[in-house]
């Protein structure tokens, strides 16, 4: 029951977190980047908020966005970055899959457990894999921005990326663990049953051999 309860927490949190992963993939506002104080860049038109698929200029009086389908000449923190949340997006789908389907209030026919529990383990270790590929976006992103530009701030994509690494994380390694508990336990009962079994079925042998010697 308490496997259960691990395993329930851990799915909620790996779904709330790849829903994040994805609002940090879809929208642009990663970073705010700036090379001079805020007003001054607001009147030069040189406020951007920085994200995977476009750069936005905020002035006093406009809020526009350049869509960046050069992918050649993009530097490689944005391509890696890309490739990387995209990844994470997609692989979020069957990880979720699994988990749901490994839960013990759902039954596919008349499976044994221990399909379950290799289903369990299969969905928890994808959704560490989606939370790998956005904890490396949401790190190098920024820096590579500071970098090439003036960081001034964090944007809510960024943030969203962050708690969406962060849940994935946590979600994936409860339903690890619960997992392989739950699938060492079920081994160990398994020979713990046949092990009660083997002297029972051996008396009968031995007790009909001995009186066969006798005859």
């Amino acid at each position: 029951m308490a496997n259960s309860c691990l395993q329930f927490t851990g799915f909620v949190m790996s779904f709330l977190g790849w829903i994040g992963l994805i609002i940090a993939t879809a929208t642009n506002e990663w970073v705010v980047t700036c090379k001079y104080h805020m007003n001054t860049c607001r009147k030069m038109d040189e406020l951007e908020a920085k994200g995977l698929w476009a750069d936005c200029v905020i002035s006093t009086a406009l809020y526009h966005c350049i869509t960046l389908t050069q992918i050649l000449e993009l530097p490689a923190y944005i391509q890696t970055s890309r490739a990387l949340m995209v990844t994470g997006s997609i692989l979020g789908l069957p990880a979720i899959a699994l988990v749901l389907l490994s839960m013990s209030c759902i039954n596919l026919g008349s499976e044994p457990e221990s399909a379950k529990n290799k289903r369990s383990v299969l969905g928890g270790i994808l959704i560490l894999l989606t939370a790998f590929c956005g904890l490396v976006s949401t790190v190098w992103f920024p820096i590579g921005a500071h970098q090439e530009r003036g960081l001034m701030s964090f944007g809510f994509s960024l943030y969203s990326g962050w708690v969406g690494t962060a849940l994935c994380l946590l979600g994936g390694c409860m339903i690890s663990c619960c997992s392989v508990e739950s699938s060492a336990s079920y081994t160990d009962n398994n020979r713990l049953y046949y092990s009660k079994q083997g002297p029972a079925n051996s008396g009968p042998v031995s007790t009909n051999h001995a009186k066969s010697a006798h005859v």
